[in-house]
């Protein structure tokens, strides 16, 4: 399948499905932070990047499709979702490997989840603050932590992105 085979219906839908479904996965982490508490480690936050590229990359897939531009253009779009998922996918084995100790860490792993709060005294609320531990899960639920559901999501996301550039 050639990249500049014309697109259609299929290319719109998963193009908008992508962009609502990237960014409510996006949406829940920054919930679980914000709104739950739960303060995310290096990896968590790493994590993210590709939905924070992903989500607006869709959004111009979508456009594209619907404005009718050149195919190479929507389905290299949706190509460069489904690698964005993919290299997250890959971040989401290794934290998740991280947290179930199969293998170590990065050496600053909890240093990246420093309280945001910059009123008061900034030393004292780097004294204050423990950024958590990469090794180990805020939590768990069905057996997974967020790391093993990101695995998940991204794993959708990339095959729904795969099969829209791909498909005729």
């Amino acid at each position: 399948m050639s990249l500049s085979a014309p697109t259609g219906v299929t290319q719109t839908l998963s193009a908008g499905l992508l962009t609502v479904g990237m960014a409510a996965t996006v949406g829940t982490a920054l919930g679980f932070e914000h709104i739950g508490g739960y303060i995310p480690c290096l990896l968590c936050l790493e994590q993210r990047t590709p939905y924070y590229i992903g989500a607006p990359l869709m959004l111009l897939a979508l456009l594209a499709s619907w404005l009718k531009a050149p195919p190479f253009v929507t389905r290299g779009l949706l190509l460069a979702g489904g690698a964005l998922m993919l290299y997250g996918m890959g971040l989401g084995i290794y934290h998740s490997g991280v947290e179930w100790g199969w293998w170590d860490g990065p050496a600053d792993c909890g240093a990246g989840a420093a309280n945001r709060e910059f009123g008061g005294n900034l030393l004292d609320q780097l004294n204050a603050v423990v950024p958590p531990s990469c090794s180990e899960a805020a939590g768990r639920f069905l057996g997974l932590s967020f790391a093993g559901w990101n695995v998940l999501a991204s794993a959708l996301w990339a095959a729904v992105a795969l099969r829209a550039a791909f498909k005729r």
